[in-house]
């Protein structure tokens, strides 16, 4: 079964299954694989099904969907190709191997799947550029008030942090039964917000959540035997 890993630079997110005819990405909650980032429109990108064949489509999306460091409209994919949405990634997962004559540097199919596209590296560099002209985001962090973790105190300066055992994790869980992923923390210019991702229950204020809470200075998270509090400064 092909599937899509979703990562945050080195960190995994999800593992996503495509058994689907269409899987929807873009920053709107409703998609198949939603990614909560400005530099996504909200219907970025889907990928499709076709026979025993995948395909990522553009959408078109204001910052573009890139295969492998190449701005595609439609590109087949194969086993081991990065699609780059925004500034997450996702990695394809497959049996199908590449024909050697489709591996010729800085060349993808197009939409009509004879067109070529030349990428000038500067649109990528656009992407990032866009995102650090945005207004200053808010910075906040986490107390660790019980439970062993690395750290005391976490400073969340990072647009993703994971909260799980994965060794790409910001904050680190320890033992056996820990969830790779655990939970997932934004932060956009409105603040922050904190989303569960694993199997164990996430409580915010004593309250289980089972959706996306917006953070408020002072609350008090339990998540896999760990109990953090959520500060902004000033």
């Amino acid at each position: 079964m092909a599937k899509v890993i979703l990562k945050f630079k080195e960190a995994v997110l999800q593992e996503i299954p495509l058994e689907k005819e269409k899987t929807t990405i873009g920053r709107k909650g409703d998609n198949d694989i939603p990614i909560d980032n400005l530099s996504v429109s909200g219907l970025h990108a889907q990928i499709l099904r076709e026979g025993d064949s995948f395909f990522i489509e553009d959408l078109g999306s204001l910052n573009g969907t890139f295969v492998n460091g190449h701005k595609v409209t439609k590109n087949e994919l194969f086993k081991g190709d990065t699609i780059l949405v925004g500034l997450h990634t996702l990695e394809f997962i497959s049996e199908k191997i590449r024909p050697a004559e489709d591996k010729k540097p800085f060349a993808v199919r197009g939409h009509s799947m004879d067109e070529t596209v030349v990428i000038d590296p500067k649109d990528h560099k656009r992407i990032i550029d866009a995102q650090n002209k945005e207004k200053p985001e808010p910075v906040g962090g986490f107390y660790v008030l019980e439970g062993s973790t690395g750290q005391r105190e976490y400073e969340l300066k990072e647009r993703v942090t994971s909260i799980g055992k994965e060794s790409g994790s910001t904050i680190q869980l320890k033992g056996f039964f820990a969830p790779k992923v655990a939970a997932l923390v934004n932060r956009r210019r409105e603040g922050y917000f904190i989303t569960p991702s694993g199997n164990k229950p996430l409580l915010v204020n004593g309250k289980e959540l089972n959706r996306r809470y917006d953070l408020k200075d002072g609350d008090v998270i339990d998540v896999a035997g760990i109990k953090l509090q959520f500060y902004l400064k000033d």
